[in-house]
């Protein structure tokens, strides 16, 4: 029972890493873009819920309804105003420019919240649990692993079932013809990007309420996303969440047999995953 409780909760940790890929998987569907500030501003959203929390006595998960709207409206400024200057055939400006960009937020954030360690509380949801078949289940991880579940079908309704999401694919096939035929790339680009932050949100303020957190930890955040995205396969979202769930059992296997191999058991899966399927266990693009 031991092994199948590993087995289980790596699973449900996985719901949280396919909450750290889906705004990547996203971004990069549509764009092609690789956000290397994406952990940074999984953080940032992270430390807006524990703003909203402290100045309004609300439940973190309340605190939602005001972090979700503000990091989708800081996700199309951004894109607006600063990254749809940089993508072209040349991937190497978006890299540099996000790069950048994470150094900012990193240092914004050390400055207004300085390096000690916060934590989101969400009072009695961080210690509740359920008895399942003889297991012990954390609420948070159940509500965690359902709400990515809920993200990434919603995610697939958006993009197959919505005047939006056919937008999305059009500019993502060929950007070219998509502006000819009436689409301004530009605001779409704008929009797919303000639902990444939106989603990202949701991993923020999750991941704040699991584990503490500092302006430093976006790094560590950034390589589970994007091993999640890899393992997956690149552009598909369910993928990713079978990433996810691959990467959390990897990691609570390794912690099992040796808590210091924990996170080098979800880089050895990643490797080995990587070597036998170059482009992912479920790839619908091509890098």
């Amino acid at each position: 029972m031991e092994w199948v409780n590993a087995i289980v909760q790596g699973t449900l940790l996985g719901g949280l890493y396919a909450l750290f890929a889906a705004g990547l998987s996203l971004i990069f569907g549509v764009m092609r873009l690789v956000n290397i500030a994406h952990g940074d501003l999984i953080v940032m959203a992270a430390y807006l819920g524990l703003t909203v929390v402290s100045v309004l006595g609300i439940h973190p998960l309340l605190a939602l309804v005001l972090v979700v709207p503000l990091m989708a409206g800081f996700g199309y400024v951004l894109q607006r105003a600063v990254l749809n200057r940089t993508l072209g055939d040349d991937l190497l400006p978006p890299l540099l420019v996000t790069f950048g960009l994470s150094v900012i937020l990193q240092n914004g954030l050390l400055e207004v919240y300085s390096a000690d360690p916060q934590k989101i509380n969400a009072g009695v949801l961080e210690t509740a649990s359920v008895s399942v078949a003889g297991l012990s289940l954390g609420v948070l991880p159940l509500l965690t692993f359902a709400v990515a579940l809920a993200v990434i079908w919603g995610l697939q309704w958006v993009f197959y079932h919505t005047a939006l999401g056919r937008a999305f694919r059009a500019v993502s096939d060929n950007q070219d013809i998509a502006q000819l035929m009436g689409l301004n790339r530009r605001h779409i680009f704008g929009l797919a990007m303000a639902l990444a932050l939106g989603v990202t949100a949701i991993a923020g303020i999750l991941l704040g309420i699991r584990t503490s957190f500092d302006p430093s930890i976006g790094g560590g955040r950034l390589i589970f996303g994007f091993e999640a995205v890899i393992i997956g396969g690149l552009g598909n979202l369910w993928g990713t969440l079978a990433g996810g769930v691959i990467l959390g059992v990897a990691q609570t296997i390794g912690a099992k047999i040796d808590p210091g191999w924990q996170l080098l058991a979800g880089h050895i899966a990643f490797l080995v995953i990587l070597a036998i399927r170059p482009n992912g266990l479920f790839p619908r693009i091509s890098a």
